[in-house]
């Protein structure tokens, strides 16, 4: 049985990602989508890990074959530890490409299994984690963009800056 990693901080999910998920489960008998902390990150996440890995696994729940954990240090050791066979990186441009491919020869390096690469599906090749949390921030329209729990997730989580934006407080 063929299992692959899927890593990324996931905040939030898109459907870019859901996206990613359900076509590495045709090449893959399982895939682990595998919520990491993103050291440069630090602070800046929206959702903290517990809440990251709950909209994952019901973002993921209709899916057969795949599972939602937690990465708690080095991709490349906690794939030798799961007997990962690949990792999967879902690239939209140019400029991800450029981002992965370093990262793919370190984890090889490291012990790591190979990185494949999905290309975005066109709707989705515009869609990051980053904008859709700027984009809702600024109270604009996200619903195209993530999954129907996310979506309220962000509408709970943003609603105070929300408020206090429309009261004319920073």
């Amino acid at each position: 049985m063929t299992l692959a990693v899927y890593p990324g901080t996931f905040d939030p999910i898109t459907l870019g990602h859901v996206d990613v998920v359900t076509r590495a489960r045709t090449v893959f008998d399982r895939v682990v989508v595998g919520v990491a902390h993103n050291a440069a990150k630090r602070g800046r996440h929206l959702f903290d890990l517990d809440e990251r890995l709950e909209l994952a696994r019901a973002c993921l729940a209709h899916l057969s074959g795949v599972d939602v954990d937690v990465v708690p240090g080095l991709l490349a050791d906690y794939c030798r530890e799961r007997g990962a066979e690949a990792i999967i990186k879902g690239l939209r441009n140019g400029t991800d490409l450029d981002a992965e491919v370093p990262m793919a020869l370190l984890n090889r390096d490291l012990g790591g299994p190979e990185t494949v690469f999905l290309a975005a599906a066109g709707p989705h090749a515009h869609v990051s984690s980053s904008l859709v949390k700027d984009v809702a921030g600024h109270g604009g329209d996200v619903s195209g963009l993530v999954p129907d729990v996310v979506l309220a997730a962000l509408e709970r989580e943003l609603a105070p800056a929300a408020a206090r934006r429309s009261a004319g407080r920073p």
